[in-house]
């Protein structure tokens, strides 16, 4: 069996101290929907990857039932409140890459940048960071060496607890990380957190920022060596990949630049024997599972194990609308939602009148023009992420109603991106090496060398990121990085609620601390502007 099945498996028992974190809303703090006792869970060797295997679908999947039933965080539907989608909407949505049809209270603030501490996407984002954190901090808890000895796990048993413990570990920083990138500071918790004695500490940006790099730095030697590990789960690549980019934001986060150390994990990552996928469209198929050699990690789905409405299963219905034919994405129906703005399409003309075959977007009936963000026919959507194979069948849920396509989360390509940037920004390094990284992902989307260039920008490298990972979650926090998110400099439809789009305050680089959680927490203080 494969982790790209064992990946969905919801198993309910062993996360009783996700209490611990008493400064969530009260719908998170309940009991698991289980008898089984925590000591009961780890008494057995047998369950411990069942349980990791928790924590790895807590990206995917947002509860204990297939289709998002027991969502494992309150006051919001299961699958709107799903990990992933939620990251994809307070990733894309502020952003000139997505805006969205839907009218729900508080959605349409994403776009127009006018959100509040009480917006609900928000919060859900929040909580999916901390519910996380709070399930690996138990797992890490709960594997110790005295832990293990005293529940005679020993030998091999042992060896691979400790390293269950350490891909914990590795997810935690993961939230960490984008706790850091959309949140700045917070609630501060881990294995050795006092549960449920009294509300957890606050911790600065740049103090988490530290703790991040160190877990990191730890990790990178005591994890499996690039590609030796199950398909969708940890290894040392996966944390080169996430120091480089920690390291690429550091400027933001802390005031201090790092390009050096973003540039030098970006190598390693280009150096550990992955390469680019031949076709790029087959990155973000049904199948893109098999065969792939440049993904490094991803948030994997399967359309039988994994049935949730959030997840690529959300980023695949809501953007198919209009005269879109669902069956030509491998889905049943369209929700109607998800275009991209004319800044993005705009990207794309060569003006050597050769074909880039990242640039595909679907016109027929559409307006390049957004008029109004509710009505879908206005906006191109972007043809990327559908549920069909490379031989153009669908995926295994043969209804269309649940999908298999893997998300992503990092690959080859971005790293790429990682050290033409760094070096660009004085990170050291070959300028024409960067250069040779560009080309081979632009003869990958041309076909051939015709898109080929000979000299590279920091300009350049922003559109380049947008042309490469448009709708992979990377534009809020690569608009930030240059300055560009909240300023009058550059505008997109709707930035800050107005058709031409306007600029808007700095503090909208960051999102707010729920107003629920500031509550709950006294340690806590909100970000200015809210």
């Amino acid at each position: 069996m494969t982790f790209k099945y064992i990946n969905k498996t919801i198993f309910t028992a062993g996360i009783a101290a996700v209490l611990f974190l008493s400064s969530c809303e009260k719908d998170l703090d309940r009991m698991p929907e289980s008898e089984i006792t925590s000591a009961s869970v780890y008494a057995d060797f047998n369950n411990y990857k069942l349980v990791l295997s928790k924590i790895y679908a807590g990206l995917a999947v947002s509860g204990q039932e297939g289709g998002d039933g027991k969502p494992d965080i309150g006051g919001i539907d299961g699958g709107t409140s799903n990990y992933l989608r939620q990251y994809f909407q307070v990733q894309e949505l502020p952003t000139d890459e997505a805006v969205i049809a839907w009218n729900d209270p508080s959605l349409p603030d994403l776009h127009n940048m006018n959100w509040s501490a009480n917006n609900e996407f928000i919060r859900a984002m929040y909580y999916r960071i901390y519910y996380q954190i709070a399930i690996a901090n138990e797992f890490i808890r709960e594997t110790t060496d005295e832990k293990l000895a005293s529940r005679n796990i020993t030998g091999q048993n042992a060896e691979t607890s400790r390293l269950y413990r350490n891909e914990a570990r590795f997810m935690r920083a993961l939230s960490y990380f984008h706790a850091i990138d959309l949140f700045g500071n917070g609630p501060f918790v881990t294995e050795t957190s006092e549960v449920g004695i009294k509300p957890p500490p606050r911790i600065e940006r740049k103090e988490l920022f530290s703790y991040i790099e160190k877990e990191l730095k730890d990790l990178e030697s005591v994890l499996k060596d690039p590609k030796t590990n199950e398909y969708g789960r940890a290894d040392k690549a996966a944390v080169w990949m996430l120091l480089s980019k920690l390291y690429l934001n550091a400027e933001v986060y802390t005031g201090q630049q790092r390009y050096s150390d973003a540039r030098v994990y970006a190598e390693k990552v280009i150096n550990a024997g992955y390469s680019l996928k031949n076709n790029y469209n087959e990155l973000f198929l049904a199948d893109n599972n098999i065969g792939n050699n440049e993904v490094i990690f991803s948030i994997n789905y399967d359309g039988l194990n994994t049935r949730t409405y959030g997840g690529t299963n959300y980023i695949i219905h809501a953007g198919v609308g209009g005269t879109m034919a669902p069956d030509d994405y491998g889905i049943n129906s369209g929700w109607g939602g998800l275009r991209t703005t004319k800044n993005l399409v705009n990207l794309f003309p060569d003006p050597n009148g050769n074909l880039d075959k990242r640039g595909r977007f679907h016109t027929d009936g559409q307006n390049l023009e957004i008029n109004s963000q509710v009505v879908f026919t206005d906006g191109y959507p972007l043809i990327k992420f559908k549920n069909l194979r490379k031989d153009g069948s669908k995926g295994s849920d043969t209804t269309g109603e649940f999908t298999d396509t893997d998300f992503p989360l990092f690959r080859l390509g971005e790293a790429y991106l990682t050290y033409a940037e760094a070096v660009l920004r004085g990170g050291g390094g070959s300028n024409a090496t960067a250069i040779q990284y560009i080309n081979l992902l632009r003869e990958r989307a041309y076909g051939n060398t015709s898109g080929n260039i000979t000299s590279i920008n920091l300009d350049f490298i922003l559109d380049e990121r947008a042309r490469e990972l448009a709708w992979e979650a990377t534009r809020r926090t690569d608009l930030i990085r240059f300055g560009k998110f909240t300023s009058s400099s550059y505008l997109w439809p709707f930035k800050g609620g107005t058709k031409d789009g306007k600029g808007v305050q700095d503090f909208r680089t960051l999102y707010p601390i729920p107003s629920t959680d500031l509550t709950a927490n006294p340690n806590l203080i909100q970000n200015p502007g809210y």
